[in-house]
Formats: C-alpha cells, structure tokens, sequence
C-alpha cells in the first residue's frame, strides 16, 4: 500500500512528550518541535491493525513470548544484515537507555574507565558517570566536515586509561555517520587486542540512505561477535517508542546471566500485551512502510540541507548517512551555547536540541528532527530564516 508521509497529524491530545513537555523543556508551548526523536507519522498500518486486534480481546494480563516474536526479530537481522543471532543471546529490556545503564551496573565494576566518541547522545555520559564509573572521551575528527575515527587517540587513551569498555553509537547520534565495516573492523581490533569490551546502541540502524549500508559490530566475525554486547530495538525505525521495548544481545553466558537477573529482580523481563503484537507485526510485515519512509526521510534531509545552502549559509549541514537528525553547525551565527539556544526557542521560535547537550565537542551546533511531513519543515525553516535576517539587520 502507499502511505502519506505528507499529512500533518493533531497530536494535542496523543501525550506526546515532543509537544506536551515544550513548555517544560524550552519554555514556552508555541514551538514547532523538531527535537526528541521520534516521528510525526503514522506508524505501518501491519503494527496498527495488530495493537488493534490486541485491543478488542479485552484482557490485558501479564504476557508469555512466543517462539514468533523471537523469530520475527532473529529472521529481520539475518536477512537484512547478515547478522545471525541466536535466541539464547536475546533479552527483553524496556529501552536502549534503560539496557545500557544496566549493563554498565552489572556487567562493569565501580570505578573502570569507559570510553565513548564525542559528541554523542547525552545518555552515553550519564550511564557511565551516574553509575559510578570513569568517562573517558575519544573526540570524533572532522574530515571535510565529516566525522571520523581519532584511531590514535582511541589506541593510546585505551592503553594509558586502563579503559574496560567502549560504549559505540552506530550508526552515529548526532552526526549522522553509518560507520563503514573498515571502519568498524579498525575500531574492534583495537578494542579486542586490548581486552576492550564493546557495548554497541544500534537503535537507528535501519534509518539509512544514499546506498550506504549499516553493519552490526557483532555480525563482522566470532571474534567481534564474543567482544560485544548489542542494543536494538523496532522502537525507533517504526515510530513505536511509547510501547517500551527492545533486546539485549549478549553472546557471553556470564554476562547475560548477570543482566538477566537485574532485569528479574526489578520486574521488568515481560513486554507489555501490545509492545509484543506490535513488534513481531513490524519485524514481519513493516519492510514496505519502512522503505517508503527511508525515501521520505531522505528528500526531508535533502530539502533542509538545499534551503540552508541557499537562503540561511550561516548555518552549515553536511548530509547524513543516517538517523533523521541533523547536526546544524551554526558557528557563523556568533552566539555563546545559551544565547544559541534562547535565539532558537525565542526569535525563530523552533524547538531544537542543544549541541552542548552532546558534550563540549557540540559546541556552536544545534540537532532538528527531520522525521515529520514537509510542510512542518517548511514552516520551521521560514522561522528560522526570518530570524537570522532580522540578526543581520
């Protein structure tokens, strides 16, 4: 079937996070918000029809996973990506964040160095700080404005640091790179000849465009594959969030044991009755949506990028593999990161997430949410042009 990606859906009375938490978050409820990660579309019609059917039986008691769900999931991954995952390697956790906290809890001990690549999704610093361990930083390089690997950086802060883990973002939020297999290969290696333990959040992998091509850290080889430990989640690629639901990889018994039996002792190893309907219909019959949205996405993330280039050039976008999420480089509008974000939420009047928020190295940047019908863009892009004019006045 076709979808329309294009109609703009009254989500006053959805309790959405993105609009009802504007005024909590930015100050004032009149933004267009283009900033927490998920989307304003209507999710596949396959994920609908089955919440729905989940619905109309009328009882919602504790929930058994079938054999199903697991295949669905285990079947996505091979087929898509190549990565063969084995049943006994999954747990059911209630998101990626929630997964990673327990994992550096359980799996790591108080005080051991773990190493992440800034600027990176914000929660990579509180898991580590929070749950007190040491943050170590491996600043990614731009290249031509592109992210890469500090290679050097990451082999002598490993070494110097004594560091246990590296907590990967691939592909990468915010800046939107799908690392390549080389690149990933060249960070494993170094990892695996140090005894670095390599905790991989791959909840955007699917979200891909231009022929590049996402790899699962796990998926190169055995070797890579004993070294990890992976988050993934249909929350994200199906605009499913609020239902609460993803899997662990942990190939390593210990360490699944030991994950396992926090997410016990909290009560929290069960899906809810419409995470588990909603999740195999999307793994089995979401393949259609999903290809249609990469395309949409895509001509989104191409339109804000030419309407920059051509009406605001202060503000700099290279275009991502990746994500729905642009990292706007807006160090030619001269602002300190507080007058940045007032300037935004104030004069352009736009809901947007701060770059300092992804550490120091976001500095001068500020992340939009592309994943919503044209026409919102549109506005939020005439706002923002409108307000850096009257600057320049």
């Amino acid at each position: 079937m076709q979808y329309n990606f294009d109609a703009v859906i009254n989500r006053e009375n959805n309790f959405s996070a993105k609009y009802d938490e504007l005024g909590k978050k930015f100050g004032r409820d009149d933004l267009t918000a283009l900033w927490v990660a998920d989307m304003d579309f209507m999710s596949a019609k396959p994920i609908i029809d089955a919440i729905k059917d989940r619905a109309e039986q009328g009882i919602y008691g504790y929930t058994s996973r079938p054999d199903s769900y697991y295949e669905a999931f285990c079947e996505w991954y091979r087929k898509r990506h190549g990565f063969n995952i084995k049943k006994e390697w999954i747990i059911h956790s209630p998101a990626v964040v929630s997964s990673l906290s327990l994992i550096v809890r359980e799996v790591t001990q108080p005080g051991d160095k773990i190493i992440i690549q800034t600027p990176v999704y914000h929660p990579f610093f509180e898991v580590v700080e929070k749950n007190n361990r040491k943050l170590v930083k491996n600043p990614l390089k731009k290249v031509n404005g592109i992210y890469v690997i500090d290679y050097e950086d990451l082999e002598k802060k490993v070494i110097d640091e004594k560091v246990k883990f590296l907590i990967l973002c691939n592909p990468h939020n915010p800046g939107g790179r799908v690392w390549t297999k080389e690149e990933l290969i060249r960070l494993g290696e170094i990892c695996i000849k140090n005894n670095v333990k390599v905790i991989s959040d791959e909840i955007h992998g699917e979200l891909v465009f231009g022929g590049k091509r996402y790899t699962p850290f796990a998926s190169i080889s055995e070797e890579f594959c004993k070294h990890s430990i992976t988050c993934l989640s249909a929350t994200k690629t199906f605009n499913i969030a609020g239902l609460q639901a993803s899997f662990v990889v942990i190939p390593n018994k210990c360490e699944y044991d030991k994950v396992d039996e926090i997410l016990g002792i909290l009560d929290i190893r069960r899906n809810n009755c419409f995470s588990l309907v909603a999740v195999e219909a999307a793994y089995k019959y979401g393949e259609e949506w999903l290809e249609q949205l990469l395309d949409y996405i895509e001509k989104n993330i191409e339109y804000v990028i030419n309407y920059c280039k051509e009406r605001i050039p202060k503000i700099k976008i290279n275009k991502p593999d990746g994500t729905y999420l642009l990292w706007l480089d807006c160090k030619e509008l001269g602002m300190e990161d507080d007058e940045l974000s007032s300037f935004f939420i104030n004069q352009a009047e736009v809901a947007l997430n701060s770059g300092i928020g992804f550490g120091d190295d976001g500095k001068d940047y500020m992340r939009m949410n592309v994943a919503c019908p044209r026409s919102i863009l549109e506005e939020a892009l005439k706002k923002i042009e409108g307000a850096v004019n009257k600057l320049e006045k």
